[in-house]
C-alpha cells in the first residue's frame, strides 16, 4: 500500500498547475473542502492515516486568500498517487451531485407543504 499526502489545491480546478494541482481540469473540482476529501477517500475504500486541518502548503504562499484552502490529508491507497487523486476528483463530483439532488427534494418538498 502506498502512503502520500492529497492537498485540496491538487484538486482544485480554479488553480493552475504552476499553484498545486495535479490532475487535469475534467477531473478537478472547484474549491475542495478537507472533508470532502476525506469522504470520498473513505468511499473509494482508500484509508485516511492522518488529518491536519490547519497546515497550508507552501506553494500557496504567493496566492490570495480566496484561493487557499488549508488542510492536509495523508491516505493509504493501492493505486498511485495520480490515479488516486483523479478518483478522488471524480467521487467528490459524485457526491457533490447527490447532495444537489437531495437539497432539490427538499426544497420542493416544503413548496407543496404550503
Amino acid at each position: 500500500m502506498r502512503k502520500f499526502v492529497v492537498w485540496p489545491n491538487e484538486l482544485d480546478a480554479r488553480l493552475s498547475r504552476r499553484y498545486g494541482r495535479t490532475i487535469g481540469k475534467e477531473f478537478a473540482v472547484d474549491g475542495p473542502t478537507i472533508q470532502e476529501i476525506v469522504d470520498a477517500v473513505e468511499s473509494l475504500g482508500m484509508k485516511v492515516v492522518e488529518l491536519d486541518e490547519n497546515k497550508l502548503n507552501p506553494r500557496l504562499a504567493g496566492l490570495d486568500e480566496e484561493y487557499r484552502r488549508r488542510g492536509m490529508v495523508r491516505i493509504e491507497s493501492k493505486h498511485p498517487k495520480g490515479k488516486s487523486l483523479k478518483m478522488i476528483g471524480q467521487k467528490i463530483r459524485e457526491i457533490r451531485k447527490t447532495r444537489a439532488k437531495a437539497k432539490d427534494k427538499k426544497s420542493k418538498s416544503k413548496r407543496k407543504k404550503r
